[in-house]
């Protein structure tokens, strides 16, 4: 009977690593846009078990001193002298601000029609799924090595019971690495395919806002009234989509660590592949075309 208990503590710690790990490996996407968010937040942790605790006894308070007026002095912090404030004198005429033009655009709604960014959702996404599956797979692998542990436990000595758990354990220990690094591997690269797109976002969005004379831009969501000539996302997005069609997503076996150390990271899928590997690497070169928009025109 005493072999059955070890395996036993060693199936419900098996199960609290499983389920610990599967939220970290099947994170999907963030935001309600249905395009992928980069900086994988966090999952939040699940809602504690609520217990009703008994409101605390009130405390008596101690009786008041038989001289309030010394009491009150004790209590009273002193008031401590400020050096005097620096006058200023006014400032001389100077030109007023341009009268404001103000324009909309919606985020997540140029991101939905972006194509780099349904790039990244496909690939990324994809990369997603087969890491959730080989986690399913490698827990079931778990589950039957302790089932078959518990039904051979009667034949088997202490020694060998502790050199199988331990064996399991190990197992387990060195999946859970695996699995989280392949899904920070996965995050990183989301961050690097998604900071393209946001770094070209924001020279087309001042570009278009120029090209129209506005000079305020607002997020959509949060203006409650405008007009159709001051929402610009529709435009911005076509736009985006002349100068960045793709992006550069690292391959799934590349770790975006180890590739940005190396400085030879491109900065879209476009970049220069015929550069040798001993060169400099111009990492900070664009590498869309500036004439790619006037296709679209």
């Amino acid at each position: 009977m005493p072999k059955f208990n070890r395996t036993a503590a060693l199936s419900a710690a098996l199960l609290s690593i499983s389920v610990a790990l599967a939220p970290s490996a099947m994170a999907q996407n963030a935001g309600g846009g249905g395009w992928f968010v980069p900086k994988a937040a966090q999952q939040p942790a699940p809602p504690a078990a609520h217990t009703q605790r008994r409101a605390p006894s009130p405390v008596p308070l101690p009786a008041p001193p038989a001289d309030s007026s010394e009491a009150d002095q004790q209590q009273t912090p002193p008031v401590l002298p400020l050096p005097p404030i620096p006058s200023m004198q006014d400032l001389p005429k100077s030109v007023a601000p341009p009268a404001t033009v103000i324009g909309v655009i919606s985020v997540s709604g140029v991101m939905r029609q972006s194509s780099a960014a349904m790039q990244v959702e496909r690939t990324l996404g994809g990369r997603r799924d087969a890491l959730a599956q080989d986690l399913q797979k490698e827990q079931a692998g778990w589950r039957d090595e302790q089932q078959n542990l518990q039904a051979q436990a009667k034949s088997m000595t202490s020694d060998q019971i502790q050199n199988r758990e331990r064996s399991l354990q190990n197992r387990v220990m060195k999946a859970q690495r695996d699995f989280r690094n392949r899904n920070r591997i996965i995050q990183e690269a989301a961050q690097v395919s998604l900071g393209q797109i946001e770094r070209e976002l924001v020279q087309v969005i001042q570009k278009v806002a120029a090209s129209h004379g506005m000079n305020l831009v607002l997020h959509s969501e949060q203006v409650a009234l405008h007009v159709d000539g001051q929402d610009i996302t529709n435009e911005v997005a076509k736009q985006l989509n002349g100068v960045l069609p793709s992006v550069f997503i690292p391959d799934a076996n590349v770790d975006p660590e180890v590739l940005a150390k190396s400085g030879k990271m491109p900065t879209t899928a476009d970049a220069d592949q015929e550069t040798p590997a001993t060169g400099p690497a111009p990492a900070a070169t664009p590498a869309a075309p500036a004439a790619a928009p006037a296709a679209h025109k």
